[in-house]
């Protein structure tokens, strides 16, 4: 009897296995916040997928895109949702992720010059240095405005951030030293 249920249960996961495996992948693969040109307006748009739906709907030949969040609603919450093909056609480009992987990839720090190494998202992650010389953490950027703010400002690393946040905050306790940088070597 105990064989006869271990031979059943094995034979529902075989035949499960790959409607679960696609419903995994695509859940993955559409989560996330995401920047897409807004087809009514023509400028960016900050976006999240419903990545349940979509993963639930994986085992049909192509999974239902539908949002569950937009920074244009809740003003145009009735809108035909046009954005979706953008994402459906290429999903990790417009990820705020990725799109800040590729900015960061091995950008020089706009203080020190030190290459950003790849970015620990869950510590010492690099900043922004924006025009008016402030910097800026990127999660400080609203993701419909990444876009922008890619475009006009520069990378920083994480310990020059910090240093520089100390300076603004505190710049009775810093002293800048004198003495001309030497090179080294």
């Amino acid at each position: 009897m105990n064989t006869f249920l271990l031979l059943l249960l094995f034979g529902l996961l075989v035949m499960v296995y790959p409607a679960l495996r696609a419903a995994v992948r695509t859940y993955f693969r559409f989560r996330g916040t995401r920047v897409i040109t807004c087809p009514q307006t023509g400028r960016p748009a900050a976006v999240e997928v419903d990545s349940r739906l979509a993963a639930r709907t994986a085992s049909l030949s192509r999974p239902f895109l539908q949002l569950a969040q937009c920074s244009r609603w809740p003003e145009r919450q009735d809108c035909g949702q046009w954005c979706l093909p953008q994402i459906e056609s290429a999903p990790e480009d417009c990820l705020v992720r990725a799109m800040l992987i590729k900015w960061y990839e091995g950008a020089p720090c706009a203080f020190c010059g030190k290459s950003i190494s790849p970015i620990h998202w869950a510590d010492h992650k690099p900043a922004l240095l924006t025009p008016g010389r402030k910097t800026l953490e990127w999660e400080e950027v609203p993701p419909e405005e990444l876009p922008n703010a890619l475009d006009t400002c520069l990378p920083v690393c994480w310990d020059c951030h910090i240093a520089e946040s100390f300076r603004a905050q505190f710049p009775d306790l810093v002293l800048d030293d004198p003495r001309p940088a030497r090179r080294a070597g």
